[in-house]
């Protein structure tokens, strides 16, 4: 059983690879993202969330906690986990340790305008939530980095469901600049403090999860 954490800016590839990794060791992907864009539906912390999540900020510890609680106490987390999107505060690493101990903890690196240019690339099937790209990007000094499209078989249609896909309303540049802000500010202090605890290893994402897929599960086996 392996606990880990992803870290990273938003629009790095945390999801992706999460989900395929999970898929190749039987682990679950813990999405915060998915767990409160859920709850905001048929939760009582609904408008809540939906108020955070609009603009961008972050949904307060309360609730955020409470809900991955009750997604941490399922059987299937039982057999190891990735949590995408949690912790992005001090204190909510502080409460994590209280709920479950984490073994490895994986800081994805990319540049801030790969980011922006790949969210708004970004298309989200409405009823899995599977995830494609439709950017071809390439960045370096000689562009010797490079992500090409995640494009479905059918254009605007998910391979795994036949769901439409769309661009989520939470992914224009505004937001996604401000999330950027809210990242730096708040989260990187992550970064120090499971560097300390002598548990997170650095990855720099160049290329797409072909390539970074077997990087990272590399990193996640070594002693």
């Amino acid at each position: 059983m392996m606990k880990v954490i992803f870290l990273g800016p938003p629009g790095c590839g945390k999801g992706t690879y999460a989900s395929r990794i999970c898929e190749k060791n039987d682990w679950v992907h813990i999405s915060t993202g998915d767990l409160l864009r859920s709850a905001r539906e048929d939760s009582e912390h609904g408008e809540t969330i939906k108020k955070y999540q609009d603009t961008g900020g972050l949904v307060p510890d309360e609730i955020v906690l409470a809900v991955l609680k009750k997604r941490l106490e399922r059987p299937d987390a039982e057999k190891g986990f990735i949590l995408d999107g949690f912790p992005r505060t001090i204190p909510q690493a502080d409460a994590l340790e209280s709920m479950s101990k984490i073994e490895k903890v994986i800081n994805l690196r990319i540049p801030d305008h790969v980011i922006v240019e790949k969210i708004l690339a970004r298309r989200t099937c409405e009823e899995c939530g599977n995830i494609y790209n439709i950017a071809d990007i390439k960045f370096g000094p000689n562009d010797e980095y490079r992500m090409p499209p995640i494009s479905p078989e059918t254009e605007g249609k998910c391979d795994k469901c036949g769901g439409s896909l769309v661009s989520r309303s939470d992914e224009n540049r505004e937001i996604i600049e401000n999330r950027l802000n809210v990242y730096r500010e708040q989260t990187e202090p992550l970064i120090k403090h499971y560097r300390d605890k002598g548990i997170l290893k650095d990855v720099d994402v160049t290329g797409p999860p072909a390539i970074m897929v077997p990087k990272i599960l590399g990193v996640i086996g070594e002693d």
